[in-house]
């Protein structure tokens, strides 16, 4: 997110924050909207509980609770769409954006295989957190175990980040500064990844024709 755009959140949520808005936010953040919980959550920690005379632990309990609540919407938001509507699209239209038939079964296969454990360490994770949940949606992933990691993962993030921006007090952006630096390599592997995904699937294709010739 942009400096000013990240300065208007922090200014909004320090005259307007509520435990409700808190579970907006998360929900957006959890429907592919990337608005940065590292600063939602350590911000609802110091201003909802700390300075209401709370305990770092309470923050953790209630900014888990909170949090984890309203990601869990938005996935499901977002899990809808990807079993819906990203599916069908992508079945009939895939070609078009190099995702052939292929490429599904592949990644319902992955899923079928690693989807718990992407469904629970995505929500550790900075920005992958925000778009895990419609890719999950479109392999059709078990909802209820989907759900359950979901929930339980964004407790952990969402309660670790309250509870920290309660123990720092003033000195909240700091969890911030740390988080900002990972975002990179984060998105540099997914760029990687996309390009040798382009990569592979265009060499597939200009040897297709030789294997049909020999057959």
């Amino acid at each position: 997110m942009p400096a000013s755009l990240t300065q208007s959140l922090i200014d909004f949520l320090s005259t307007h924050i509520s435990w409700i808005g808190i579970f907006l936010i998360m929900t957006l953040e959890s429907a592919n909207i990337p608005i940065p919980s590292e600063i939602t959550m350590p911000l609802a920690g110091l201003l909802l509980v700390s300075k209401a005379g709370g305990t770092p632990l309470q923050a953790f309990l209630e900014g888990g609770l909170i949090g984890a609540l309203g990601c869990l919407f938005g996935s499901t938001i977002s899990y809808a769409l990807g079993l819906y509507g990203g599916r069908p699209l992508v079945e009939r239209y895939g070609k078009y954006i190099l995702v052939s038939h292929r490429d599904i079964d592949r990644a319902d296969k992955w899923f079928s295989r690693w989807g718990d454990w992407a469904s629970f360490l995505s929500r550790l994770l900075p920005v992958v957190r925000t778009f895990i949940s419609f890719p999950a949606g479109v392999v059709r992933l078990n909802f209820p175990r989907f759900a359950i990691l979901t929930f339980v993962g964004s407790f952990l993030w969402c309660g670790v980040l309250a509870m920290a921006g309660a123990a720092l007090g003033d000195n909240w952006k700091t969890i911030a500064d740390l988080i900002h630096p990972v975002e990179y390599p984060i998105i540099g592997i997914f760029v990687l990844l996309v390009i040798y995904y382009i990569y592979r699937h265009i060499r597939h294709a200009q040897k297709e024709p030789e294997g049909e010739k020999a057959s």
